[in-house]
């Protein structure tokens, strides 16, 4: 039974779908098969066969010995074949096609999880937003939205891959507005040198809708990392910033160092000194008193944003914080009498050094003041006596 018709359909259909004609023959072939066994005159054991080249259409009836081999074969194709074939194409091909299709997209989607992708708002209810990609939807998940986003129905929005589930209905794409890596592609479209691994991200801390630190170092010397991801005038930045409806972005340089990394993800603040604890991972950070409110930041987000950075806890002191705990540390180390004078000359120590220049003040001042102090009290403590 040849039917080139049939077979220039299928090949139509292929095409049109984007879908292997070899593929489909096979899946036919099997639903053909399903059909043939129907069939009570059906041989006990069979195959269909379809030319690739004629669109020809045979049954195969096989006798099998023991061990499953194929000791006999013949044509077994009905005549009234045709007929099923074509009732059996009409109503297989759709489901073959949409299965196939669904296949196709999970595997096209499941290599994408950590891509960004634009979407275009379909629907939008408590539970989450439904976007558009194109060949397929996307579930955006309240958790995954910035609390006052608002999404009007047909606005596009870039949005972050988090997960893509396999479903009998076909993928279920989840993602996200609110992930700190949407904030790293956004400035991978924006700037050609982190594309081209020049600039790398080395770190990210984001607070959705608020707040991002975003810390960068350049593989080239001759390449200003944070001056690449701002751009002229700020304008990289900028188009980052218009993604994500205003939300605030630092980027800041990135160190090996530890204290200069600290120093640097505190900014705008100006630290004056970095003490770090290793045992305890925690970084005590001193800054002049008028800093003290810029470097915690409102409700304390700048600090909190450059402990995720750094990956160190971060104690934030004013110079006068750390004198008076220095005074009073030294006071219960040697047991002196310390007067008004020795405050004066350990403040003044700390606008050079807080902690050692402190210090040493004290030990002196300190112990000169007691010197005095007694020889000026002996008469009293004889007359007590």
């Amino acid at each position: 039974m040849a039917n080139f018709e049939f077979l220039e359909a299928l090949g139509q259909i292929a095409r049109d779908q984007n879908i292997d004609e070899g593929e489909l023959l096979v899946a036919l072939a099997n639903a053909l098969l399903a059909a043939y066994k129907r069939r009570p005159d059906s041989a006990e054991d069979a195959e269909v066969e379809i030319n690739p080249e004629t669109g020809e259409i045979k049954v195969w009836g096989l006798e099998l010995n023991g061990e499953g081999e194929v000791v006999r074969e013949w044509d077994a194709t009905p005549d009234d074949f045709g007929r099923i074939a074509a009732q059996t194409a009409k109503q297989v091909l759709m489901q073959l096609i949409r299965d196939i299709q669904r296949r196709q997209m999970y595997e096209e989607f499941a290599n994408r999880e950590g891509d960004i992708v634009s979407g275009t708002v379909q629907q939008v209810d408590n539970r989450y937003t439904l976007l558009d990609l194109g060949r397929v939807e996307a579930l955006l998940p309240q958790a995954e939205q910035i609390a006052f986003e608002r999404y009007e129905h047909g606005a596009r929005i870039k949005v972050y891959i988090v997960e893509v589930r396999k479903t009998s209905k076909g993928p279920q794409i989840v993602v996200s507005r609110t992930h700190p890596a949407l904030v790293a592609k956004l400035f991978e479209i924006e700037v050609p040198e982190i594309a081209n691994g020049v600039v790398e991200i080395k770190a990210i801390a984001r607070e959705p809708g608020h707040r991002t630190k975003i810390a960068v170092a350049s593989n080239d010397s001759m390449v200003d990392p944070v001056g690449a991801c701002v751009g002229a005038r700020g304008s990289r930045v900028r188009n980052v910033t218009n993604e994500l409806r205003s939300e605030r972005i630092d980027v800041v340089p990135f160190s090996d160092d530890t204290i200069s990394f600290i120093q640097a993800a505190l900014a705008p603040a100006r630290v004056r000194g970095v003490q770090l604890d290793d045992e305890e991972g925690v970084a005590t950070v001193i800054v002049h008193d008028q800093q003290l409110s810029l470097a915690i930041g409102k409700e304390g987000q700048n600090a909190r944003l450059a402990a995720r950075l750094t990956g160190w806890r971060i104690d934030i002191r004013s110079e006068n914080e750390e004198v008076e705990e220095v005074v009073d540390e030294v006071w219960t180390e040697d047991d002196v009498v310390v007067d008004e004078t020795v405050h004066e000359a350990v403040h003044e120590a700390a606008h050079e050094t807080v902690h050692e220049a402190a210090h040493e003040t004290v030990h002196e001042a300190a112990h000169e003041g007691a010197g005095a102090s007694e020889e000026h009290q002996e008469p009293a403590v004889e007359g007590d006596a």
